[in-house]
């Protein structure tokens, strides 16, 4: 069993920046892979980016690639979103996600219905 917490979200301007963080607790942290989504109010549920395990392998939508970017500290039981650029299309409640993995795995996963287990959400707005 893992819980993840969300923070870092905000009202922002178009063309700033937020990092998020997901920190984690209960079972080893390094034994997961992670993911980034992101929910728009009316809209459903949108993968951002995915990380494995080692964090060597990661995928990111095309919405965002280029200005997301995701790091994990698993000392610190705790994984980053850096969001560079933001849009007002980057409004949303953005939730990180937990896969419980085999050590060494280095597969990521783009689907929510993958994951083990979700942080509460952190709402980031930017206006334009």
């Amino acid at each position: 069993q893992v819980q993840l917490v969300e923070s870092g979200g905000g009202l922002v301007q178009a063309g700033d920046s937020l990092r998020l963080s997901c920190a984690a607790s209960g079972r080893t942290f390094s034994n997961y892979a992670m993911g980034w989504f992101r929910q728009a109010p009316g809209k459903e549920r949108e993968f951002v980016v995915a990380d494995s395990w080692s964090g060597r392998r990661t995928y990111y939508a095309d919405s965002v690639k280029g200005r997301f970017t995701t790091s994990r500290d698993n000392a610190q039981n705790t994984v980053y979103l850096q969001m560079n650029s933001l849009k007002p299309e980057d409004t949303a409640v953005y939730y990180c996600a937990a896969k419980f993995v085999t050590f060494g795995s280095t597969h990521y996963y783009l689907r929510g219905d993958e994951y083990n287990y979700w942080g509460q959400g952190t709402q980031v707005t930017v206006s334009s």
